[in-house]
């Protein structure tokens, strides 16, 4: 695919005429990882913006006992460390590649040069970034709100959303995860999240086999999501 195609399919580029992503294209580097491979490290200097040509990507932090919290589960056309655009800090967050992946990476300072040369692609990206904040701050309300089993049926949608595929009898969520790491996600224990698939399983909301999840009955899970 293009380069252009790929910048056209990230949200924070979308919108662009063709000569600003043109511009964008020309200072894009193209990174190959295989599965379980780092692609930056928490702590170490921020080199610029990322984003996903094809694979998946998790963003972690790692506690001081050494524990893994998974922050996100990102896949093709989803951007990371956009928290470094026009901010030379270092990363806040360690990413790993979930399965063999191919990612883009503009460095800061030739993004910075591109958009000292056009506002109009200064004005789209600060737009964008707003709406993002906007959206973590509604999550972390509904972290504070909701209860566990709410938060467990919005992390399996959105999962769904994302990553579901087509199977007998329900949607796969195509991403292999233990129990861990859907507790980190919903921001639990690993034997509360266990407990709320089993009665997920039990209402025949959800099945489970491993490490695999298939949504059974959508529309329940959307519902649980409201209590």
């Amino acid at each position: 695919m293009p380069e252009l195609d790929y910048l056209r399919n990230i949200p924070i580029f979308e919108e662009l005429p063709p000569n600003d992503l043109a511009a964008i294209a020309e200072v894009t580097i193209e990174r190959r990882y295989k599965k379980n491979m780092i692609i930056f490290m928490e702590g170490e200097p921020g080199e610029g913006f990322h984003y996903i040509k094809s694979g998946k990507v998790k963003i972690v932090q790692i506690s001081q006992d050494g524990r893994e919290h998974i922050i996100n589960i990102l896949g093709p056309g989803e951007v990371f460390a956009e928290v470094l655009l026009f901010n030379h800090g270092s990363y806040p967050a360690t990413s790993v590649a979930i399965e063999d992946s191919v990612i883009g990476m503009i460095k800061n300072n030739d993004l910075e040069n591109v958009v000292t040369q056009n506002s109009r692609i200064a004005l789209h990206i600060i737009q964008v970034m707003s709406k993002k904040l906007i959206h973590a701050q509604r999550k972390i309300k509904t972290l504070a709100l909701s209860d566990t089993l709410s938060r467990t049926a919005q992390i399996l949608v959105r999962l769904s959303q994302q990553y579901g595929q087509p199977v007998a009898g329900g949607v796969q969520i195509a991403v292999d995860m233990t129990r861990q790491d859907l507790a980190n996600l919903v921001g639990t224990t690993r034997e509360t999240v266990s407990r709320v698939l089993s009665s997920m399983k039990k209402d025949k909301v959800i099945d489970f086999a491993e490490q695999q999840i298939i949504i059974l009955d959508e529309k329940r899970l959307e519902r649980y999501q409201e209590r």
